[in-house]
């Protein structure tokens, strides 16, 4: 009888957009009876991680945490309020008011709140303990340039935050909040890089402009003038018109940034600096050019090459299979990507599997809207990444226009045979929005495609994956599952509207 350790699958996401597919990810380990392995980027700087990470230095720890919160057991046949308090209780966040976020969270510190309902007194009072310790390191920091804003604060990247700074380890931390949620030994939540410190993305768009910082790549914030400093008159002598709002330039904001005393060093970067980020996911503007590349960066700006957490490439090292989730493409794959030793493991051949899952949309990232990214287009960003953490100059580069043909004879894909090293099929969906998909170009690459039937939701413009028919196209590509549906053939849906059925095409 073999004891060999059964090989896992590693999935590469950012936190809220995967978030809707762990049952998916959940089932397909279940009937492959093997271990399952998250690997989450932490370069965001945006939410209430900004706040955290001006006072606190550290990591962006927020999706670590959602996902840690998402994988809490659910059992039908047990009902068990704990797991239901303790879900509620990590996931909620703090009023937007200030004033009323302080002094609801004073009371959660209390213990004299309703979130503690459910809890046994045991797990109460460690949580408390945690809470306790970032709250009186909260106030050891506090200075008349300087008070910790608790505005839509979320209580579990507090809980995490304060757990990291006693154990010093950040996989301390994340190990203990994933005891509290009871996720199970074979699934594990690891971040891209085990890190104490913040570390930072920048994107360059291929009109030669750089965006600074994970926020302002994914979901920016309109820019205001500078709470409090005075700009103006400016060189010139001259106040800003009448009715206009005054603009800092990046010198005088480093000069206002460096009079608050923080975790940021002195002359880092503005952008890096702002203090509780807020931002809304449902309107962003077009970049004004696609992202050609993406990197890190150190707190001035100057690109740095990092390796990944040596628990990354340990699961990519025992993987039959590698999905990349959906979600942001630039923030939440390459980041993870484009470390040292990534591309290596995933490249390979002992893993068979490497799994594209495509966005069902265009967002601000695989934009503009006048150029929006095809299927190629997606790979082939995937590729570059993967070969420069290789350090191998990619001249992999997406199409420079949706109208462009990936079969003409100038297509980097063509001129780019190693794409099959990182991905080999491709999941997809069809319908208004969707990237378009070239099934021959990616034939001719040696990528498979399988195109699954999704659901219309009522109130959302796009459509999204049914769960049942991804398990079964997850399941057929890794060699298990109905073989009837290796032919092409319909299910019970109509199009691809709403219905209870799952199906897939070849």
């Amino acid at each position: 009888m073999s004891t060999a350790k059964p090989k896992g699958i590693v999935v590469f996401s950012g936190g809220s957009a995967a978030n809707n597919l762990v049952d998916v990810f959940k089932t397909v380990r279940e009937n492959k009876k093997c271990p399952l392995s998250y690997i989450i980027p932490i370069s965001d700087n945006g939410g209430s991680s900004s706040e955290l990470i001006r006072v606190f230095g550290g990591p962006g720890i927020g999706d670590v945490r959602s996902r840690l919160v998402r994988l809490i057991p659910d059992d039908p046949d047990h009902d068990d309020s704990e797991k239901a308090a303790i879900k509620i209780f990590f996931n909620h966040r703090l009023p937007k008011d200030k004033y009323e976020a302080k002094k609801e969270w004073l009371q959660i510190v209390e213990a004299d709140h309703a979130l503690w309902d459910n809890f046994s007194t045991a797990k109460k009072e460690l949580i408390r303990s945690f809470l306790n310790l970032v709250n009186f390191e909260i106030q050891k920091r506090v200075r008349p340039s300087s008070t910790f804003d608790f505005s839509a604060a979320s209580i579990g990247n507090l809980f995490l935050t304060g757990a990291r700074l006693f154990s010093g380890s950040f996989e301390s931390a994340i190990y203990l909040l994933s005891s509290i949620c009871s996720v199970p030994s074979h699934t594990s939540v690891v971040p891209a890089i085990n890190t104490n410190f913040t570390h930072h993305i920048s994107a360059g768009l291929t009109n030669g402009t750089v965006i600074t910082g994970q926020n302002s790549i994914s979901h920016p914030t309109a820019p205001s003038a500078l709470e409090g400093a005075t700009i103006f008159p400016d060189s010139t002598g001259l106040a800003p018109p009448m009715g206009l709002t005054p603009t800092p330039s990046e010198h005088e904001e480093t000069e206002y940034h460096d009079k608050i005393e923080d975790a940021n060093l002195p002359g880092s970067l503005p952008t890096l600096r702002k203090q509780n980020i807020h931002f809304s996911k449902s309107d962003d503007e077009d970049l004004s050019a696609r992202i050609s590349r993406l990197w890190y960066i150190n707190p001035y700006g100057a690109e740095i090459r990092l390796s990944a957490n040596p628990r990354v490439l340990s699961s990519l090292s025992s993987a039959q299979a590698i999905i990349y989730s959906i979600g942001s493409l630039y923030t939440s794959l390459i980041p993870s990507l484009i470390l040292k030793g990534v591309g290596e493991n995933i490249a390979s051949p002992s893993i068979k599997y490497k799994i594209l899952i495509l966005n069902s949309t265009i967002d601000r990232e695989t934009g503009p809207s006048s150029a929006p990214y095809s299927a190629l287009d997606f790979i082939a960003a995937i590729t570059k990444a993967c070969d420069e953490s290789r350090g191998i100059p990619s001249t992999s580069t997406s199409t420079s226009t949706s109208t462009h043909s990936p079969t003409s004879s100038s297509s980097p894909a063509l001129n780019k045979p190693n794409y099959r090293d990182y991905v080999t099929h491709l999941i997809h969906l069809s319908g208004p929005g969707t990237p378009v998909v070239d099934k021959e170009a990616l034939h001719e690459l040696g990528i498979e495609t399988i195109r699954v039937y999704g659901r219309k939701v009522e109130g959302e413009n796009f459509i999204r994956y049914d769960e049942k028919a991804l398990i079964q196209a997850l399941e057929v590509t890794m060699g298990r599952g109905d073989k009837r549906a290796e032919k092409v053939r319909r299910n019970t849906m109509e199009g691809y509207g709403g219905g209870s059925g799952a199906g897939l095409w070849r």
